[in-house]
């Protein structure tokens, strides 16, 4: 049974300048808090020495397409994020200013690039039909990389995050928002890591962008989380299990690997082949099956981030590990410093 809890328990005071605008260069040289019994400060590449021989680092896959785009209905301007694949040239997407759109709109983006409005949902979302004969090309030549609105980058995004937020190991393309734990990773890093004996398995899960949208309930359990399509091989799974069987720990890289290998998993722990969609949202009183260990960022107030890292680790031991960042000029969220999480 889930404890009941109110919105404002995931509350603490964040200074705006705290939200990381840029990357640090190189990517491994970031900051890293780890959160156990005491903190520890560190930095990512410290990482292949908290952790021991045999132990599963699980990374998600997933590859960010610039899914934010401009155009104009008539003399109206519309911007479209795409947040989820309908099927074919179909897409859902949050559309501004939503409400002024009607069926059958014509929206252009960009030479031989348009698409029709063919239905309108709830919240501003709608579905549209795109008319070109490449999505991915047109989407690169005229989308932008769908940073989070704390990122300023007003009026659009600069050529450089095209490379910073996305991982190195990104292949499968579908996420409209980077799984941003994995940014710190580098060649090198990994290269250490295999060198002392730390295995990597990987998922899929093309994260939405309801990652972003905040928790407006008083009560948490009554926030809806947006279904995410996530994909999970029999190999990766017999390679966690097999992990597991050997008392070795299972660290998953960001929280969409988490959630996607919760989602699978039985409640003995045992992690099965999955292809389908997930919407678990994860409050403190959850039961953990399988993860034990988790590397991800600083998150927001009253994010359900912030809500699935007090779970992992108890609320009072997060409280008190952000007071820490936050006094110690920690960098926080998708640009900023990571921490490495212990399962209170």
């Amino acid at each position: 049974m889930m404890n009941r809890f109110t919105l404002e328990e995931f509350n603490f005071n964040l200074p705006a300048d705290r939200i990381a605008q840029d990357p640090v260069r190189p990517r491994d040289s970031a900051r890293l808090l780890e959160i156990g019994q005491s903190l520890n400060d560190c930095v990512i590449r410290d990482l292949p020495e908290l952790l021991t021989p045999g132990d599963l680092l699980i990374i998600n896959d997933t590859k960010v397409i610039p899914a934010r785009l401009h155009g104009k209905r008539g003399e109206v301007n519309i911007e479209a994020t795409l947040h989820r694949h309908v099927e074919k040239n179909m897409w859902r997407v949050f559309a501004r200013p939503g409400r002024r759109l009607r069926l059958n709109d014509v929206i252009v983006f960009g030479e031989d690039f348009s698409a029709t409005v063919t239905k309108k949902l709830d919240g501003g979302e709608i579905i549209l039909n795109f008319t070109t004969n490449d999505l991915t090309t047109s989407l690169v030549k005229n989308g932008e990389m769908p940073l989070p609105p704390y990122i300023n980058r007003l009026p659009k995004s600069q050529e450089d995050d095209y490379g910073d937020y996305q991982t190195i190991y990104a292949r499968e393309p579908g996420a409209v928002a980077a799984p941003t734990a994995g940014l710190h990773f580098t060649e090198q890093l990994f290269e250490r890591l295999a060198n002392q004996g730390i295995q990597l398995g990987n998922v899929t899960l093309h994260v939405g962008p309801g990652t972003f949208l905040p928790v407006r309930d008083e009560r948490p359990e009554d926030h809806v989380m947006h279904a995410e399509v996530g994909r999970i091989t029999p190999k990766t799974a017999n390679l966690i299990n097999d992990t597991r069987s050997s008392g070795k720990r299972i660290v998953a890289v960001g929280t969409t690997s988490l959630r996607l290998i919760e989602s699978a998993a039985s409640e003995n722990g045992e992690v099965n082949e999955f292809d389908g969609e997930t919407d678990l949202f994860i409050l403190p009183g959850y039961k953990f099956k399988t993860v034990d260990m988790l590397i991800t960022n600083f998150h927001l107030p009253k994010s359900t981030l912030f809500m699935l890292v007090s779970a992992f680790s108890g609320l009072e031991r997060i409280q008190n590990a952000y007071q820490h960042a936050v006094k110690d000029h920690y960098r926080f969220y998708s640009y900023g410093d990571a921490c490495l999480l212990h399962r209170g």
